[in-house]
């Protein structure tokens, strides 16, 4: 699983407060067991579980969630679209993606609609959990075998059209957004580049603002489009 560093203030920081949780997932089977898995962290609070897209929109309503755990092949409304509507209307609240399904068109319709993280099924409740905090503080969370699709896909489909890099990238911050686009987290980054993981974290930092970059998926984007991967 890799993350990026956030590009805003985490939402429970001031108020210490643990991250309010909605999961969603057609299976009464595996929804409920999951939600009391995480509810017994102390930082996570489950504030509802939704069988479909329109219940977790309604959940929305009464209940203010920091993450949606997402399931994305549900009836009446499908996790795509929920995860559109939710990026819509409430932005503040990030959508982790939680699913069995691993095909190229479904990470890129999911990342498309606004998810922060895209996780199969075969994670563990920790990456589950670190996943959930990563993604309530700013960070994009990508499976590993997310990433190495999304990485595979963007190698081999025709190139978009693309903004360029901004001019003043300093060779750091290139190097940095090169092994970002490898999908090295901030340890490994800062290993490879003998460096604290608290300067890479300020390169990142730099990085995203310059580029105007909004999460790791676009920045592993750019990285490729530029042919620094």
């Amino acid at each position: 699983m890799t993350t990026t560093e956030p590009t805003r203030t985490p939402q429970n920081a001031d108020e210490q407060r643990p991250l309010r949780v909605i999961v969603a997932d057609d299976q009464a089977a595996v929804r409920e067991p999951l939600a009391a898995v995480l509810d017994m962290a102390e930082d996570i609070d489950v504030v509802a579980v939704a069988a479909d897209g329109t219940q977790v929109l309604a959940a929305m309503a009464t209940t203010a969630a920091d993450v949606v755990l997402m399931d994305l092949r549900m009836l009446v409304m499908d996790g795509t679209e929920a995860t559109r509507r939710l990026s819509e209307e409430h932005p503040d609240t990030a959508v982790v993606v939680l699913t069995t399904f691993a095909d190229d068109d479904s990470i890129l319709a999911a990342l498309s609609a606004g998810a922060r993280g895209y996780l199969t099924k075969n994670a563990g409740r920790q990456d589950i959990i670190r996943a959930i905090r990563a993604a309530a503080a700013g960070q994009s969370v990508l499976d590993g075998e997310v990433q190495s699709r999304l990485l595979a896909t963007a190698r081999t489909r025709p190139p978009a059209v693309t903004q360029p890099l901004p001019q003043d990238l300093t060779r750091r911050e290139r190097e940095v957004l090169a092994l970002i686009g490898q999908g090295l987290p901030n340890r490994a980054i800062a290993e490879k580049l003998f460096i604290s993981e608290a300067t890479v974290k300020t390169h990142i930092n730099n990085l995203f603002a310059k580029a105007g970059f909004q999460d790791r998926t676009e920045a592993v984007r750019r990285a490729i489009a530029a042919g620094l991967v």
